[in-house]
């Protein structure tokens, strides 16, 4: 196994400052690795020689300096939807563990959902995230607030005093809103605080009790099935609604090739609508469920091939801005019941980027889209919020260095997750996060990688 340091952002800084994070970190002294890709204005630059900086050192001298060997110096990726299980569920991750997770991941800033224990709909339970997160010392972590009085549905959260506490959107997660009057009301209240609202479409009735894509495959296997259209009609509905109030939209975790449709449509209209996808809807389908394997239990579930093939091509022309992981950690116990009742969700946060070079390698996905799914895109979909914050993607830089050749096999032991319920344990892999820096400061590297 293959071990890691980790340092708190208190540590000191030798990144500089510059008009480009990227290309303030070539200084042109110290350890030359042979042939690096930069990322640089939404393009990975031609292999090169790199002078790595002296803050990057103790990482690169544990890389191999083949003259093959590629490595790429990525922007810090950020992530719009890590639960990190805390307050309340500490049993299946803590804002410590699952940052972490992040950091050997290359992410360097996540949202967090508001379904925690208490919900994230007060002042109080942001600050005491925020808090945690600033023990941590770790990450940038950026709060979702639940949209409605712990989501149930009805009464409107004070998104006013959420947003002043730290929130940089609000959500209802797949959490029913009682009826299109409430839900205009909350679009309403948002656009009077310019609060991106995130929605994740589902229509309840439709969607009740589906545990699978409905198909001819999951009546076969006797899975309960949600249809394709319990998505689109949901985002057709949240898309008018959003033309009606003028509210920013992010739909969330779209898993349909005619959700792809509708929002392609919309953003020609121009309606200031941005959209996201779950990596796991990229990277499997519904053929997997056949196996009964709880691994697969996710929401929203794994659909067809064509839908698949949809999303890819929706990421390539510019209809879905962002990937997700949907990071979910699970505890073992609730991932060992039946399929049906098994709690859904996968712990992706340290394998995104090996399963996104191997989408690249196979042709699917091109690495400077995927590359700006997980930085610029996202960086869009918050971007006021960060302004807000006082955050830019200049300076300090937030830096990924990645091994693209590395081979490895993750198994459970190597994981900084609580959250085990990763499909790809035991699999090898290729590419690997050598380093991360936060802030200018090296928090994360590989040791021996």
């Amino acid at each position: 196994m293959s071990k890691a340091i980790f340092r708190k952002r208190g540590s000191d800084a030798v990144v500089r400052s510059g008009s480009d994070g990227i290309k303030a970190a070539n200084a042109e002294q110290g350890l030359q690795l042979p042939r690096v890709r930069v990322w640089h204005n939404d393009h990975l630059a031609e292999a090169a020689p790199l002078h790595v900086p002296e803050l990057l050192e103790s990482a690169a001298h544990g890389l191999t300096e083949d003259s093959q060997r590629e490595y790429w110096l990525l922007p810090g990726l950020i992530d719009l939807s890590v639960a990190l299980r805390e307050p309340g569920l500490e049993h299946q991750g803590t804002i410590e563990s699952e940052s972490r997770a992040a950091l050997a991941g290359g992410f360097t800033m996540v949202c967090c959902p508001p379904d925690t224990d208490p919900v994230n709909d007060s002042p109080a339970v942001t600050r005491l995230i925020l808090e945690q997160a600033g023990l941590a010392g770790l990450i940038k972590v950026l709060p979702i607030a639940a949209m409605t009085a712990g989501l149930h549905g009805d009464v409107l959260a004070d998104m006013c005093a959420l947003k002043h506490a730290g929130c940089v959107a609000v959500t209802n997660l797949r959490a029913p809103v009682k009826n299109n009057l409430v839900l205009r009301r909350c679009f309403e209240y948002a656009r009077s605080q310019n609060i991106c609202v995130f929605a994740v479409p589902e229509d309840a009735a439709l969607g009740a009790y589906g545990v699978a894509s409905e198909s001819d495959l999951s009546s076969k296997i006797g899975l309960p099935g949600v249809p394709e259209v319990a998505e689109t009609l949901a985002v057709a509905s949240l898309l008018i609604l959003a033309e009606d109030t003028g509210v920013r939209l992010h739909l969330s975790q779209i898993s349909c090739a005619r959700s792809v449709v509708l929002i392609a449509a919309a953003k020609r209209r121009g309606l200031p609508v941005t959209a996201d996808v779950a990596l796991a809807n990229l990277l499997l389908n519904d053929r997997c469920v056949a196996s009964f394997n709880p691994a697969f239990r996710v929401q929203p579930p794994l659909r067809t091939e064509a839908d698949r093939l949809a999303l890819l091509k929706g990421l390539e022309d510019g209809v879905i801005d962002a990937i997700t992981t949907h990071h979910q950690p699970v505890d073992e116990a609730s991932k060992l019941a039946p399929f049906a009742e098994a709690q859904p969700g996968m712990s992706l946060l340290e394998i995104a980027v090996p399963l996104l070079l191997g989408l690249s390698a196979a042709g699917e996905l091109r690495p400077e889209t995927w590359i700006a799914a997980l930085s610029s895109g996202p960086r869009r979909v918050i971007g006021d919020a960060l302004n807000a914050a006082g955050d830019t993607p200049v300076v300090p830089p937030d830096l990924v260095l990645v091994d693209t050749a590395a081979e490895w096999t993750p198994e459970a032991g190597q994981l900084y997750s609580k959250g085990k319920n990763c499909p790809w344990l035991g699999t090898k892999l290729s590419g690997r996060v050598a380093a991360t820096i936060v802030d200018g400061r090296l928090l994360y590297q590989l040791d021996g990688a």
